[in-house]
């Protein structure tokens, strides 16, 4: 009998540049796992290649917005015209399963998240140092230099918001980094919070 049959929502976050897909990416690839990946949903249109149910879900502005006032997002934003939001309903759905569902999101979202999700596991991704991230930022090429500005001013900020997150993992090298989320995870599954009632039910058989 499992302890904790229930999932885990994990919530892996940090400041832009830090590594959260290629950690995630790295999590993914490891053997024996039960990870599932959080797909957003969003109002824009899907682009070549892309599948609705696994690159997002593709819904109509409408539709969007009943789910935000019916409260059916555990985060939601606008960007550049269209909304984008982590549903409710499909994570629960996957938790339920036993599965954990891991959700890679930018700081302020997370803290969105948060609000709603008591029992998820929050880690927030830092870099070695504050000039690794201004390298990754910059070796990217795809923004100007008054980009990457912006983003370290912003990423100081978030660096501050640390202490309401339940870990904090370095990224100093890929593959390290996601053995220590793996680690968090199981960990998790054994702490007594989450799995008392099963083990008295066990132990009372």
């Amino acid at each position: 009998m499992k302890l904790n049959e229930r999932g885990l929502l994990v919530v892996l976050s940090g400041p832009s540049g830090v590594g959260k897909g290629t950690v995630r990416k790295a999590l993914f690839q490891m053997p024996n796992h039960d990870l599932v990946y959080s797909v957003s949903m969003t109002t824009r249109a899907p682009r070549d290649g892309e599948i609705d149910g696994v690159d997002y879900y593709f819904v109509s502005k409408e539709e969007f917005l009943k789910r935000i006032k019916e409260n059916r997002f555990l985060e939601w934003a606008e960007f550049v015209g269209q909304y984008y939001g982590t549903p409710k309903d499909k994570i629960e759905e996957q938790l339920d399963k036993g599965k954990e569902v891991v959700l890679e999101i930018e700081v302020e979202g997370a803290l969105q998240v948060r609000k709603q999700m008591k029992d998820a596991v929050f880690i927030f991704l830092v870099p070695p140092g504050k000039k690794a991230l201004y390298d990754r930022l910059k070796n990217r090429g795809t923004e100007a230099l008054e980009v990457v500005q912006q983003r370290m001013a912003k990423a100081e900020s978030e660096f501050l918001l640390a202490h309401k997150y339940d870990y904090i993992v370095v990224n100093d090298e890929v593959n390290n980094a996601a053995d220590r989320v793996m680690a968090i995870i199981r960990a998790e599954h054994a702490k007594t919070a989450r799995t008392i009632h099963n083990y008295l039910k066990m132990i009372g058989e």
